[in-house]
């Protein structure tokens, strides 16, 4: 094992070595793109000509298409090594993507030509299909360390474990995993079988360094959390390259999540930094690692960079954007309500407890099945995927926020099932999982501090549409949810056998789109149906 640097004080002990190291590498990253293949709003949503005209854009694939050749270009003309790569999650989170189904993804990427992608969970979102369909348009290597596909007839001997890239002559290994909770997040199907991330990067590890590689970094889709326990715990990684959190870390705005790198002290002592570069395209990462003659890393620095309005798009890129986007311009145009305030559906609020857009889209479920004696819908936090601003509302919009296709689901469960059900949506708070639930009907408190099964207190429900009664555990309720959670996605397991299963509603995109049509002006609220202790 290479002696790695060691001490508290590694970016100013780094910076002196870096004179005498033999090699740079510059590594640019991106993740969670989520189809943003259009440019975004400040409300990470497809941007409009109005705010494209006022240069309130951000990234979209033709602006980072910009930037990644830019820095590529000058860096090598400069004698530079750089490599580029994305840390999965390319699919999902645009019309573009429901549209297409991953081949503008594919094309797109093929001319950005990174060097490795690793397998995000949303890869996994149309099953390992979908995933084969994708793999059939790309030249570069897709990797996913944790995962066994051999039993796939689809995907079995193309998705490798890592890779080891020549550059400037020397050798680099990107090693990967895919959060294993995937099953629950996505739908890889029973073919797919995932081992622990931390096992198989350690696995990897040692692999690559049994042939020589003494220059490991790990590009994953775990989240920011697990991520430093993997810099902390798998020894030989030199720095950590992540998704899945959408973590902004920045080496110098204050209201980033994190540092850019976030150091991370393994028990020898060793630092290990780790970046992200939080999603949508707005972001590009660009770190710099400088290593000595035997692989030790000596300096590691860098930022992310704002593809902002100052970046131009390139053009012709532009161009076959505008033609992809043609055929559903008409339908992403068409004005289906108006809110008189911005509707916050943030990832940050709508997976850490109630928020606008969490009992907008619940009050729209329940409303649309009443008349069946459903009282209580539940969804899940991570189903929200943007906000939308004031003013009149498209069913663009409503797609941006209700991406998946999911269909309105109704069954029934016991009181006990639900308090279940709420407990697994507290269970990830840590790391902003997208099982939190966002409910109507309904009321909870939790307190996260508490042990498991006991997080959760205070259940109550509309009893005779207007009184709040205790939740009765042994009492039969009937529910209204999507066919995702219903089906156990999100860890939502005690759905999967409810009684009088109907998964075949409406689109719920549909359904929040008449319901903001029926309102006339829509006013966002909270009104504490959810409590955090």
């Amino acid at each position: 094992m290479k002696n790695r640097l060691l001490g508290s004080v590694a970016a100013m002990a780094l910076s002196a070595g870096a004179a005498q190291a033999d090699y740079t590498l510059h590594v640019l990253h991106i993740n969670d793109f989520h189809s943003r293949i259009e440019a975004i709003n400040g409300f990470d949503s497809t941007c409009s000509a109005e705010e494209a005209a006022e240069s309130k854009c951000f990234g979209g694939i033709a602006r980072l298409a910009t930037k990644v050749t830019e820095l590529r270009d000058s860096l090598i003309a400069d004698g530079q090594n750089v490599i580029f790569v994305d840390a999965g999650d390319q699919f999902q989170g645009s019309l573009m993507y429901t549209t297409y189904k991953g081949a503008v993804e594919a094309e797109f990427l093929e001319q950005l030509a990174p060097d490795a992608m690793a397998l995000g969970n949303h890869e996994f979102d149309d099953g390992p299909q979908g995933l084969a369909e994708f793999l059939d348009k790309v030249t570069f290597p897709v990797i996913s360390g944790n995962l066994d596909v051999s039993q796939s007839n689809v995907l079995a001997g193309r998705v490798q474990n890592h890779v080891v890239l020549d550059v400037g002559g020397e050798k680099i290994g990107i090693i990967s995993a895919l959060a294993t909770d995937t099953s629950e997040t996505s739908s890889p199907g029973n073919t797919v079988i995932f081992q622990d991330e931390i096992d198989s990067l350690k696995a990897d590890v040692a692999t690559l360094e049994a042939e020589g590689v003494t220059k490991i970094i790990a590009v994953t889709h775990v989240g920011y959390n697990l991520d430093q326990q993997i810099a902390a715990e798998v020894p030989g990684i030199d720095a950590v390259v992540g998704g899945h959190s959408h973590t902004y870390l920045s080496a110098t705005d204050p209201d980033r999540a994190g540092p850019y790198p976030t150091w991370v002290s393994q028990e020898s002592g060793a630092m290990v930094p780790v970046v992200q570069a939080y999603a949508y395209s707005k972001y590009l990462g660009h770190l710099e690692l400088t290593f000595s003659d035997d692989g030790t890393l000596l300096h590691a620095g860098g930022d992310t960079i704002l593809l902002d309005a100052s970046v131009t798009p390139d053009p012709a890129i532009e161009a076959r954007v505008a033609e992809l986007a043609g055929p559903i311009e008409e339908l992403k145009a068409k004005v289906i309500g108006e809110t008189t305030e911005a509707i916050d559906g943030s990832r940050e609020t709508c997976r850490q407890g109630e928020c606008q857009m969490g009992n907008l889209v619940t009050d729209a479920m329940l409303d649309r099945v009443k008349d069946q004696g459903v009282t209580i819908a539940i969804t899940n936090g991570g189903g929200l995927r943007t906000s939308i601003d004031a003013g009149p509302v498209t069913m663009g919009e409503a797609l941006s926020v209700l991406p998946f296709q999911n269909t309105l689901s109704t069954f029934t469960v016991t009181g006990a099932d639900i308090v279940a059900a709420l407990e697994n949506g507290v269970s990830r708070l840590e790391d902003g999982a997208g099982r939190f639930a966002q409910v109507s009907g309904l009321q909870y408190t939790f307190d996260p501090a508490q042990p498991a099964g006991s997080r959760v207190s205070d259940v109550m429900v509309l009893v005779g549409g207007d009184a709040w009664a205790p939740i009765d555990p042994a009492a039969e309720y009937n529910l209204v949810s999507n066919n995702y959670v219903r089906g156990g996605g999100d860890g939502y397991r005690m759905f999967v056998d409810a009684a009088n299963a109907y998964d075949f509603g409406p689109d719920l995109a549909d359904v929040l789109a008449e319901y903001l049509a029926k309102a006339e002006g829509y006013t966002p609220y909270l009104d504490g149906r959810i409590t955090r202790k």
